[in-house]
């Protein structure tokens, strides 16, 4: 298991989706690089939001179509 995060870079806080790697993670985060670019949104994929605090607070959302609803609104 492993989460991807996004993070507006301007803002604090960011959106945090649990998934697996592999082929589907990669499609999602190609997905959304091509809609919103990385000039301003962070995309990475961490082991657990624990570890990493800068990006708290966490909101996790359930689905992939969730997440790239919260992505696009950023």
């Amino acid at each position: 298991m492993c989460y991807l995060v996004a993070k507006d870079i301007n803002k604090r806080g960011c959106v945090a989706f649990k998934t697996k790697h592999g082929p589907a993670l990669v499609s999602l985060k190609k997905e959304l690089i091509d809609q919103v670019g990385l000039d301003r949104i962070q995309l990475v994929t961490i082991s657990r939001p624990s570890a990493y605090g800068e990006y708290e607070p966490y909101s996790f959302v359930k689905t992939e179509d969730e997440m790239k609803e919260a992505v696009l609104h950023m």
